[in-house]
């Protein structure tokens, strides 16, 4: 920053008529979308690969360009810091990721990390100090496509994961999270969690809804209340295998039938906790997978999701006693395991207030919405206080190549993303 900075009552005076450039904006997201960019206009930039690099080091030169100073940590986590007026204040943070889906968008992530670039480019433009630094995060492998767990960067940064765990995770082909970092020149020193100056003040995190909501209501941003639980499991249904000609109905074990019922159940306790309830099936394997033999055994997952932990409590309980029924009806075994679990999600109360005070300044019609996705946000929201900012995404559609935006949703969120960093910021 050079010395022609305003001072904080001067700046607090001419945030009333700041904004973004939204061409600039947007500019920068389909030049990083051209970082992996597939052949139906969407994005393959997967976690720790040479695209994932190459997205990386743009960000970088962009950051750097902007005079942001530049820290990567152990577990690959980039910071992008511009400095207060107060050394000792803690920072306002923003962020999410880079990294895709192999079939992903445009926007999904990308679009908070460029937003906070944004807001660091337009406070340069208009020579605004704040008291408190101001950062923008790129976290690690949010999608967990290539390596598991999700959102394992700012998962490690809130402490649930440790560094020498997320290093030793290996793709599909063996590589370890370790190994890649070194190999694409992001194995960070910064020990991960540590801030300069102590934890963030607060953090906020802009991105498309990746649902319809906000589309069907006609409105541009949403005030994100929180997020909901998740429970998943993988059911295993076991019967037994027969030819389909010579067994008689009522002498069956059809794994395959069980397993059906099942499915129909998981939709039905979803919905007895409406409007914050939700039940998927979205992966099923039949064996032997033969057309004229009965199935003797199916697994399929399980994906519970509600806005309370208590309402998570109460679906759990429904599936069990379900699935024990179902089995005991169709004469076969059910196994069940629980794989992933995140509790409800509630963001802090003064950072929504920020947000939709943000919303209400700039003019831009709003609703409360609950996220029904996981994101960075959620993790960090265990360590600092939260907010996040959602703008509508055409049919809801996401984690697809034809995912996409309108530039004047993105730039009402960038906006909203700038005023609410200012008013904790000082």
């Amino acid at each position: 920053m050079d010395s022609s900075v305003s001072s904080p009552a001067a700046t607090a005076a001419r945030t009333d008529t700041l904004r973004i450039d939204g061409a600039r904006l947007w500019r920068s997201l389909m030049d990083l979308a051209r970082i992996g960019a597939t052949p139906k206009g969407g994005v393959c930039r997967i976690a720790l690969t040479d695209e994932d690099r190459a997205g990386r080091d743009q960000v970088a030169d962009w950051c750097r360009a902007a005079g942001l100073e530049v820290r990567v940590d152990e577990v690959g986590n980039m910071f992008a810091r511009r400095a207060g007026t107060d050394p000792q204040a803690r920072a306002v943070a923003t962020g999410s990721h880079i990294d895709t889906q192999p079939s992903g968008g445009k926007f999904d992530g990308n679009f908070g990390v460029l937003a906070g670039l944004e807001v660091m480019r337009t406070l340069n433009d208009h020579g605004i100090a704040t008291r408190a630094p101001l950062e923008v995060a790129v976290w690690t492998n949010e999608e967990g496509t290539r390596f598991t767990p999700v959102m394992m960067g700012s998962g490690a940064f809130a402490g649930v994961f440790m560094p020498d765990f997320v290093h030793a995770q290996v793709d599909g082909a063996g590589l370890s999270v370790g190994d890649e970092l070194r190999r694409i020149g992001y194995l960070g020193a910064q020990p991960c969690g540590e801030v300069p100056g102590g934890g963030y003040a607060a953090y906020f995190e802009a991105h498309i809804e990746q649902g319809p909501v906000l589309e069907d209501a006609g409105l541009p941003i949403g005030v994100v209340s929180g997020a909901l639980g998740q429970r998943w499991f993988d059911a295993t249904v076991t019967g037994m295998d027969a030819h389909a000609g010579p067994t008689p109905m009522a002498l069956r074990r059809d794994a395959m039938l069980g397993a059906a019922r099942m499915v129909e159940a998981v939709n039905r306790i979803a919905l007895d906790e409406a409007p914050h309830g939700r039940g998927t099936v979205g992966s099923l394997q039949v064996v032997p997978n033969s057309r004229n033999v009965i199935p003797g055994k199916v697994t399929f997952s399980v994906d519970l999701r509600n806005l309370t932990d208590e309402g998570l409590d109460r679906m759990e309980a429904a599936l069990r006693k379900r699935f024990a029924q179902i089995a005991d009806e169709t004469r076969v075994e059910v196994e069940l395991r629980q794989v992933v679990q995140f509790d409800a999600c509630h963001f802090d109360a003064a950072c929504v207030a920020s947000v939709r005070s943000a919303a209400e300044q700039l003019g831009l019609p709003h609703m409360d919405v609950v996220s029904g996705a996981g994101h960075d946000a959620v993790y960090v929201a265990q360590v600092a206080p939260t907010g996040m900012i959602f703008v509508p995404c055409k049919d809801g559609i996401s984690h697809n190549e034809i995912e996409d935006a309108l530039p004047e949703h993105i730039e009402a969120g960038a906006n909203v993303l700038l005023l609410a960093m200012l008013e904790r910021a000082g």
